[in-house]
């Protein structure tokens, strides 16, 4: 079993040392790109984005390439860092909404919070304010996420497709006014001609996207892309049979869920429980 090499004297970019490090590893093993993808699974044009830095992969891919290469918890330990790297988080997610400003449609899972697209002002104040902003950059922050919401209008409107989860509209906002206008909102576009939303229960039980908001896009040229988060990064998924394997999780997580008809049921049973009063 080969050593493991020292990080200091080679790239210390998180995404960069990941990406050199599999390089060196498969030249170390004298394979092609194909041979790799033969002997270790997966689809060589995968492994030839990780190698250029264009992509991450995921956990399944770097524990494969870990066994292969006999370097067990290397590769996955330099992979968690890269994905970790709030520089390079920024950058994918810069390379996300601009995807996302030219998609034809959209479909997303949330689990925790809505999706950013049904946000109300008030919604997405509170939850960024959560998150750390103050001043000036919240203000800005919120007003970006509003006019998000744009993509939605107009006469050629980006169809969307939202399954949230039941937990999502039983976390109220601080203020119960302001909740009752996110709920009012919601149920409002859930009433468009394309805006799609599905509740998911919390009674369906544990299924392959618990704890990841995924989101695929599909651009005017047909090539659908997808977009994960955890709580503290995301990922960009644009290798085909990668995006293929979590659409599949999609659509089970979707067969569990609520008819749209019976989400607007249970949206406006979650209005008249809402109080009308708001906290003083």
């Amino acid at each position: 079993m080969p050593q493991r090499r020292v990080v200091t004297g080679r790239s210390q970019e998180p995404r960069q040392r990941f990406a050199e490090e599999l390089r060196l590893l498969r030249a170390e093993k004298g394979v092609s790109l194909r041979e790799l993808a033969e002997r270790a699974g997966w689809d060589p044009s995968l492994f030839g984005k990780m190698e250029n830095g264009h992509t991450l992969g995921g956990p399944e891919v770097v524990q494969a390439l870990d066994q292969y290469y006999g370097t067990p918890g290397l590769l996955l330990a330099l992979w968690e860092l890269a994905v970790a790297d709030p520089t390079q988080f920024r950058e994918r997610y810069r390379q996300y909404m601009v995807l996302e400003a030219g998609a034809v449609s959209m479909w997303q899972y949330s689990p925790s919070v809505l999706p950013g697209l049904l946000q109300t002002p008030e919604y997405a104040r509170e939850l960024l304010r959560r998150g750390g902003l103050t001043g000036d950059e919240l203000g800005a922050q919120v007003e970006a996420r509003v006019g998000r919401r744009e993509v939605l209008l107009g006469e050629d409107p980006l169809q969307l497709r939202a399954i949230v989860s039941e937990s999502v509209l039983r976390t109220p906002l601080r203020n119960p006014g302001e909740w009752r206008g996110q709920l009012e909102y919601l149920d409002m576009m859930a009433r468009g001609h394309n805006v799609t939303v599905q509740v998911l229960l919390l009674s369906a039980g544990l299924h392959a996207l618990t704890n990841t908001d995924t989101i695929f896009l599909r651009g005017v040229d047909g090539q659908t892309v997808a977009w994960v988060e955890t709580g503290y990064s995301g990922e960009l998924v644009q290798e085909t049979a990668t995006v293929e394997r979590l659409l599949l999780r999609y659509d089970r997580v979707r067969d569990l869920a609520l008819s749209p008809d019976e989400s607007r049921q249970f949206i406006e049973r979650m209005l008249e429980e809402a109080p009308c009063e708001p906290s003083t």
